[in-house]
């Protein structure tokens, strides 16, 4: 069942971002009003703001800080966030910022989340980043983030890949890491990405898959 605010949080560079916006485009299928707001106030790299344009051609609307994209620190969150969050006829996706620090942004709205009770707070996990690789220092991160925004998760999000390199082989090796984040966290793993391509080999050997099409990037990286 889909919650009217869904967001997405975890370890740096773990794909939360791409995620969201694929999320919103999901949503936007189903429903009339949807929108993404921007948390992440850390990441410099991937950001919603980069895909903006395509956003509204899809009917999506974007609140995301000014600052998006320069280098100020901690800009500040725009008024329309809240008003987002208390927009009970807008489905919200929200892209938490990266790591503890990063989730500190979250916490100026979570008595409202708390209270309205229709959330879904999705841990997004990617095996191949460094310090996320076992899932013991997968749940020790994701402890942290809890700590630091006051909100528990409530499903896994798996999103293990290696970039350009990923095979449908990668992705159907990263199940049980998955799997065993999710017996330590005690909460679900909600689907499992992949590159859009990969889906149709995965169709059937992977459980609940959510095909990613890939955000343009705000500069390319070399992996």
């Amino acid at each position: 069942m889909d919650r009217r605010i869904t967001l997405f949080a975890g370890h740096y560079g773990s794909g939360k971002t791409n995620i969201a916006l694929n999320y919103a485009r999901h949503m936007r299928r189903a429903y009339q009003r949807v929108a993404v707001a921007d948390l992440d106030i850390v990441n410099p790299y991937f950001r919603t703001k980069d895909s903006a344009a395509e956003l509204a051609a899809d009917g999506i609307e974007l609140v995301v800080s000014d600052f998006a994209n320069s280098n100020v620190d901690f800009p500040a969150m725009p008024k329309e966030t809240y008003a987002l969050m208390a927009d009970r006829a807008t489905r919200v996706v929200v892209d938490v910022g990266g790591d503890d620090r990063g989730a500190l942004a979250l916490g100026r709205y979570v008595d409202d989340i708390r209270a309205e009770g229709d959330y879904e707070m999705l841990a997004v996990v990617n095996a191949s980043r460094p310090l996320t690789q076992t899932p013991q220092d997968t749940v020790e991160v994701l402890r942290e983030i809890e700590a630091a925004c006051a909100l528990p998760f409530t499903g896994i999000v798996n999103n293990t890949n290696l970039g350009q390199k990923t095979t449908a082989e990668t992705v159907l090796a990263s199940v049980p890491y998955a799997d065993e984040v999710s017996r330590l966290m005690g909460i679900p793993v909600r689907f499992t990405c992949c590159a859009a391509a990969l889906e149709p080999e995965l169709r059937g050997r992977c459980a609940a898959l959510f095909p990613l099409d890939i955000q343009r990037l705000y500069y390319q990286l070399d992996a």
